[in-house]
This record gives C-alpha cells, structure tokens and sequence, in this order.
C-alpha cells in the first residue's frame, strides 16, 4: 500500500479520535516530540523494524522517544498499540508528520526556518516570529539553525518560500555573473 494513502489515514483518524477527546493539542506535542527523535537518531527506525523486539518493548520505545521519561497520553499510547497490532510501524515516522501537516492547517499555524551564520538573541528571534505571523495571519513556529557556511546574513525559510539572504549565495551569484560575462567576451 502506499505510504501516503496509509500515513493519511492513520493521521486522519489520530487527529479525529484526539479532538474528540480534548487531547489533539497534547498528542501534537507527543508527535512533534517522536518526530524530532525520528530525524535525530535514525537506529529508531531500525529498532522499530527488528521483528525480535515485542509489541510492549516497541511501545515503551516510542512512548520514550515522545516524551522522554514523562508519562504519555492515553490517546497517544492507544493510537501506537493499534499501529504496532497492525504492523504499521514502518509507517510511523510518515503518520507523525502527516498529523503534524494536518494539525498546523485545523489551528492555523505556520511554520519558518531561520538559517543564520551566528546565533540571535531572543529578542531578534521573536521580532522575526511576531512579524511573520502578522504577514501570514497565522500563529508562528520559528525554528533557528546556525550554519557558518553562508558567512553572513541569513535564509529564511516559511512555509513553501526561501528569502536567502545569505553572503555565501551572493558571491555565488556574483561569481556566476563574472563567468557568464567572461563567456560573452571570449
């Protein structure tokens, strides 16, 4: 079956079965969680698919992975044994994000990335978030990354649209320019 048809519906059904009860904001924060530990270590996938652990160990895996040592919601716990009765496990790292997706639109949230060659303060990270939600009329999830390499300024990632701003793209871009010329001449 393919897996977005699949991630859909176990997403759709989580996120119904959550608002029915209350609980769709704390299992967002449950996935959000679980997802984040999905992309951090990549052996949890493979644990998750290793046939000798049991249901019970794959369960305390993931609810570890969720919330660390605290205690998971009932919501979350359920959903999770019903995907590992089912064998859906593979699909668990696609469901999160595709509740994360589905979440984001039903409360109006976007979500932006800031790429800056140093760390910001506090104040110029909630400046940027404040004024991103503003434009978007939406409430904002700004994450911040420091990657040296772009030397300077910044890229600024929201939504499905890129502002790069960077140095590294603009000597890139003048470079380019300097060949191009050079090529017209010759």
């Amino acid at each position: 079956m393919d897996i977005g048809i699949v991630s859909m519906r176990y997403a759709k059904a989580l996120i119904e079965y959550a608002k029915g009860t209350g609980a769709e904001d704390r299992v967002y924060g449950e996935l959000r969680m679980l997802e984040r530990s999905f992309r951090k270590h990549p052996d949890l996938r493979d644990a998750l698919d290793n046939p000798i652990l049991k249901i019970k160990e794959k369960l305390a895996l993931i609810c570890t992975a969720a919330v660390g040592d605290g205690e998971v919601s009932r919501e979350f716990s359920r959903f999770i044994t019903l995907v590992l009765r089912n064998r859906r496990e593979y699909y668990l790292q696609y469901i999160a994000l595709t509740y994360l997706d589905l979440y984001r639109k039903l409360k109006h949230i976007g979500v932006g990335k800031l790429i800056t060659a140093v760390p910001v303060s506090r104040e110029v990270w909630e400046r940027i978030r404040d004024s991103a939600s503003t434009l978007l009329h939406a409430r904002m999830e700004l994450q911040t990354e420091v990657d040296p390499s772009i030397e300077g300024g910044f890229v600024f990632d929201i939504n499905d649209f890129r502002l790069d701003a960077s140095i590294a793209t603009q000597l890139k871009r003048v470079k380019q320019q300097f060949i191009d010329k050079n090529r017209r001449i010759v």
